[in-house]
């Protein structure tokens, strides 16, 4: 589920560490991060996290995780800006990959000082298969163990020695997310792998027949509670990889919930391709800076 993610813009940033190691199992590609921190150089900086989308399917993508358009975009608005390798497909089956995203929130409090964080705010985004994982880290804030039916995972999980700091965060935004995947087939978009074999059925290891309990619990919607963070929904209407209208029964939902929430539906933007404007770019810094502001008066 990745697009173009040309730019004629370049990331400008004063530091950049690579390769760091979140889980403490130094060696596996896939418990890796990357921190840039903006070009004004400042006591701290906020953070947020970016994630790369692959239909879940890399574990190495930290390096083109939008990082000339998005994390630009980001980096010019003060923010640091932390880009995580998770766990594939390949590699685990969910709740892995949001376990992993936990991790990584838990290891910016945990060395807030060594590299400049301010944990005052930390927020989530994502592209693609990274909105969905970005959707659902931040509704997911205090969840340890998810229930329904007969579904149970550990949301949380225990990845990484920091396991006493919180993975709570303040806002996230979703770039073409496939965040409900029980909505999928909503819009015209194309249909990957046959019936039982699309990449969020691997990814949980059930068909979606019979099971719709376990992806409700693989969706943003299934955490929606009304104390939840506010979010910022970016969809094009023409994006043929992950229908437009997913997006849109996500924002209803937290709309119907009373969850703050936007959505931006760009009539000609396609999965990834068209969307990067500097409008809607500054649509996502500006969203962020309210809900900074709105952290710091309360």
């Amino acid at each position: 589920m990745g697009g173009d993610q040309s730019s004629q813009t370049r990331a400008e940033y004063s530091e950049k560490f690579a390769d760091i190691n979140y889980a403490g199992d130094d060696g596996q590609v896939y418990h890796t991060l990357d921190i840039y921190l903006p070009k004004e150089v400042k006591e701290k900086y906020p953070v947020v996290v970016h994630i790369y989308g692959s239909a879940w399917s890399s574990n190495s993508s930290k390096g083109a995780a939008d990082i000339n358009t998005i994390c630009a975009a980001l980096l010019n608005a003060g923010y640091a800006v932390v880009t995580p390798n998770h766990r594939s497909i390949a590699d685990a089956q969910w709740p892995a990959q949001v376990n992993d995203i936990k991790a990584v929130i838990r290891f910016i409090r945990a060395n807030a000082d060594k590299y400049k964080f301010d944990t005052s705010f930390i927020a989530t985004s994502g592209f693609s298969s990274g909105g969905h994982l970005s959707a659902v880290t931040a509704l997911s804030n205090g969840v340890k163990i998810a229930k329904r039916g007969t579904a149970e995972y550990d949301i949380e999980g225990n990845v990484g020695p920091y396991t006493g700091e919180s993975s709570e965060v303040h806002a996230f935004c979703s770039w073409s997310g496939p965040t409900e995947l029980l909505q999928m087939d909503c819009g015209n978009a194309m249909a990957f792998g046959a019936a039982g074999n699309s990449p969020e059925e691997r990814l949980i290891g059930a068909p979606k027949e019979g099971n719709e309990d376990k992806f409700m619990l693989l969706s943003a919607s299934g955490f929606l509670d009304k104390d939840d963070v506010a979010g910022y929904l970016f969809h094009g209407d023409a994006d043929f990889v992950v229908a437009s209208c997913v997006s849109q029964y996500l924002y209803d939902q937290m709309q119907e919930t009373g969850v703050e929430s936007y959505i931006l539906r760009e009539p000609q933007g396609g999965h990834g391709m068209g969307m990067y404007s500097e409008d809607n770019l500054k649509k996502m810094t500006d969203f962020l800076d309210a809900q900074r502001a709105n952290t710091i008066l309360n």
